[in-house]
């Protein structure tokens, strides 16, 4: 993509509703995750994550106290349903009920249909869609109780391209849809609104790191109607969005940011 213009991307918009608000996001210390939580805490909120990594997310703990921002970290394994509900409660206890949930844990693994075992269809599972559910069962009670809330559930464009060997994370994605729908539903009648924000080819340090080749530089290139690269910021604007007051309507709704690749 060395032939696409530069672009550099004005100063984001500033939501004056979440200023103050709790927030809470999954798989926050790297990756996309990691900038959503920049973007919250720059915004004002009251922003906590949780991840298995330590380093890093101590490291981001300690950029955005170093900039007088309020970010709390708990550790735990997502994919275990019972360490995620007592990392909520310790969130919960720190920051105050949760007004804003991001869910965006996720991990796009490799395989071959060959390779595919149910142990490890059952773990993509857990990884890309379970958890989802489940902190938003865990929150959405913080939510009703303050008669509004906002859940972003994060997909991917992948299962709608059709990404070759994901074929366990595609199903986990598509059925994030699926949860979004049914969620939005049920709980709409709070005041809670649920939204699934599908990312594309976003330039993350793993994707740098493990798939972008030059081939793979000139295939989005070539899909992508907007020729840039799309970066976790931009990304993380989009959530912003979806989670504040400006967007008090929008509900059960699926956002593709890809660029223009779908």
């Amino acid at each position: 993509m060395s032939s696409a213009p530069a672009y550099t991307p004005r100063h984001g918009a500033v939501y004056p509703s979440l200023a103050g608000t709790t927030v809470l996001i999954t798989g926050g210390g790297s990756g996309i995750g990691e900038e959503i939580v920049r973007s919250f805490a720059r915004q004002g909120a009251r922003t906590a994550f949780i991840d298995i990594i330590e380093e890093p997310s101590r490291a981001l703990v300690a950029e955005m106290r170093a900039e007088g921002h309020e970010v709390v970290f708990e550790r735990a394994d997502l994919t275990d349903i019972e360490a995620t509900r007592g990392a909520i409660e310790r969130i919960r206890a720190a920051i105050g009920p949760i007004a804003v949930l991001i869910n965006n844990a996720a991990h796009d693994e490799r395989a071959s249909i060959d390779d595919v075992t149910p142990e490890f269809w059952d773990s993509r599972q857990a990884v890309n869609l379970k958890h989802q559910f489940f902190c938003a069962q865990a929150v959405y009670k913080d939510m009703v109780a303050r008669g509004a809330g906002s859940i972003v559930n994060i997909g991917s464009f992948a299962y709608v391209a059709g990404v070759e060997n994901l074929t366990p994370y595609l199903a986990a994605k598509s059925g994030v849809i699926g949860l979004t729908r049914g969620l939005a539903r049920e709980l709409g009648v709070h005041g809670i609104r649920v939204n699934c924000v599908m990312p594309g080819f976003v330039m993350t340090k793993r994707q740098l790191d493990l798939w972008v080749t030059p081939e793979v530089e000139k295939t989005i290139y070539e899909r992508q109607c907007l020729k840039r690269k799309i970066q976790p910021a931009d990304i993380a604007r989009v959530i912003l969005f979806f989670a504040s007051d400006e967007s008090g309507v929008c509900t059960n709704q699926a956002y593709v940011a890809d660029a223009g690749w779908t």
